[in-house]
């Protein structure tokens, strides 16, 4: 069985690589493209009370919820202007 399975990948065809692409440094264009990021503006992960992972940009805040004092992040990603945050 071993034997059929070597003879079977051996008649294979090999192709050949031109030896003038394979030493080509330049990139192709839509690589260049991609490779290129939009700046990010600062920020940083948050852990939410919910559970959930958030982006936020603003400072992180202590406000007051009621009576009690309640850590918040500012200007998260989406339409959330604070987010409750889980110490």
């Amino acid at each position: 069985m071993n034997i059929i399975a070597t003879l079977l990948l051996a008649s294979l065809p090999v192709p050949q690589v031109p030896a003038n692409l394979a030493q080509s440094a330049q990139p192709a264009a839509h690589f260049t493209q991609q490779a290129k990021s939009a700046p990010r503006k600062g920020g940083k992960w948050y852990f939410a009370r919910t559970g959930h992972a958030v982006f936020c940009y603003g400072p992180v805040m202590t406000v007051n919820d009621g009576g009690g004092l309640e850590r918040v992040a500012t200007f998260c990603k989406g339409d959330r202007v604070m987010v409750p945050l889980k110490d």
